[in-house]
């Protein structure tokens, strides 16, 4: 499925129309967590520029209550008071999940409750499921507007995880608040167009007028970019000198296909027996080496690295290429790999498998190769293309960070149509009933 021109051009900018219009936003992430520093704050900041005022509701986790944490925390609703986001959270329970998660739940709608009476609250913004069940009932008792951020199709990425069977009770009621979200939502955000087609004709949407944005997970694109200097400075410390790179930035296993991508490794290898893989990962570094181990791949040709989140781009310079294979199943049709934007923006051709959401279509643009097979004549030809991109180094680093910037630059494409999504759910509905 092709990305439209219409979605993929650059949106103009929106004025100050959203002017003091008041929104609840509602992230079961924390914002001391990676994830709320890349996907919810930056979406925040752009959106509080057109006008929008925000109560930000999170829930955090251990680390937020600690001495440090508290500090942390302290120092950000400063921050994020000077920018028109007034930040509250709750404490993030995991275990036992689902009481943990019930728990969470109604301490989320008390405390929503009292913040949409006090601030005049007039839409609510759910950021994937459970967010979204707060938000019903917020719904249901004053009125609101409600945008329903889905991110990904919860149920059954447990499911295709397999951490959830299929009718399971924890299935059954992710499906169930999922749909009632659906049917009763103002506004639904997918992360892919792919899976718009499919899951608009549920019952839930089916003949319902929705408004509908479709926004991937995109990158601070002043953040990751491509840095000579890094690039020299990491490659020294990895002794890396002249050697065909490939890196890996994630989690291991669950979808994430760990063994697929040892496995081509082993691939390119026999292509390039100079070549190293760094592994940048915040799992365990013993799986890594265990799967090397078993392939006969020794120390030399590669390294496990726990970076910090503000060291990636560096690291991710240090490459020549971008791997990601990821479990090719229903659930993925709706996701939008962070890891895509931020190899692009730091200009790392990717290598890909077939499969994931809109991804597909990126290689369509000339900045990478996908694996439609996981299979040795496959990961073959993705070696041939991949090795002959890299051989025009400056072309291919201008070619991927244009993409980026089309695709996933967070103020000239998330931010803008978050922005147009506010405005048609809030404004055009004015004019219609006027």
């Amino acid at each position: 499925m092709m990305i439209s021109r219409e979605h993929a051009d650059f949106i103009p900018a929106l004025d100050r129309r959203l002017e003091g219009r008041r929104a609840l936003f509602i992230s079961y992430n924390g914002m001391l967590d990676p994830l709320g520093q890349s996907q919810v704050l930056p979406y925040l900041r752009e959106l509080t520029k057109v006008g929008v005022r925000f109560t930000l509701l999170s829930f955090e986790r251990d680390q937020a209550f600690t001495d440090a944490g508290r500090d942390q925390s302290k120092r950000l609703k400063a921050q994020l008071a000077k920018e028109n986001i007034e930040w509250h959270w709750l404490r993030y329970h995991q275990r036992p999940s689902l009481p943990a998660t019930t728990y969470d739940v109604f301490a989320g709608i008390r405390y929503a409750q009292a913040l949409v009476k006090r601030n005049e609250i007039e839409v609510v913004h759910a950021r994937s499921h459970v967010p979204a069940t707060i938000a019903l009932v917020l719904k249901k008792r004053f009125g609101l507007k409600m945008i329903f951020d889905i991110r990904g199709l919860m149920a059954e990425e447990y499911v295709d995880a397999e951490h959830w069977t299929k009718g399971s009770i924890p299935y059954r009621l992710t499906k169930n608040i999922e749909g009632r979200a659906m049917k009763v939502a103002d506004a639904v955000v997918t992360l892919t167009h792919r899976i718009w087609p499919i899951i608009s004709t549920w019952d839930s949407l089916s003949g319902r007028s929705v408004v509908h944005e479709v926004i991937p997970c995109c990158a601070d694109l002043e953040r990751f970019r491509f840095s000579r200097t890094e690039r020299l400075k990491r490659r020294e410390e990895l002794k890396l000198e002249n050697r065909f790179t490939i890196v890996y930035s994630g989690s291991l296993d669950g979808w994430y296909l760990t063994e697929r991508m040892a496995d081509f490794f082993v691939s390119v290898l026999r292509r390039r027996p100079d070549a190293y893989f760094l592994w940048l990962t915040n799992g365990r570094q013993e799986r890594v080496e265990e799967l090397m181990a078993e392939r006969g791949i020794s120390r030399e040709s590669y390294s496990v690295r726990s970076v910090k989140s503000e060291d990636v781009p560096s690291f991710l310079s240090a490459a020549d290429a971008g791997i990601s294979f990821i479990k090719p199943c229903f659930s993925k049709l709706a996701s939008s790999p962070t890891k895509n934007a931020e190899y692009l923006a730091c200009g790392l051709p990717m290598i890909i498998n077939a499969g994931i959401g809109d991804s597909d279509a990126l290689i369509g643009e000339g900045v990478g190769t996908l694996v439609t097979e996981f299979n040795e004549a496959e990961y073959e030809k993705a070696i041939a293309s991949i090795l002959g991109l890299v051989q025009r180094p400056e072309e291919i680093r201008a070619r991927t960070r244009e993409v980026a910037e089309r695709f996933f630059s967070l103020k000239l494409v998330g931010g803008k149509r978050y922005a147009r999504l506010y405005e048609r759910l809030l404004l055009d509905a004015e004019t219609k009933s006027t």
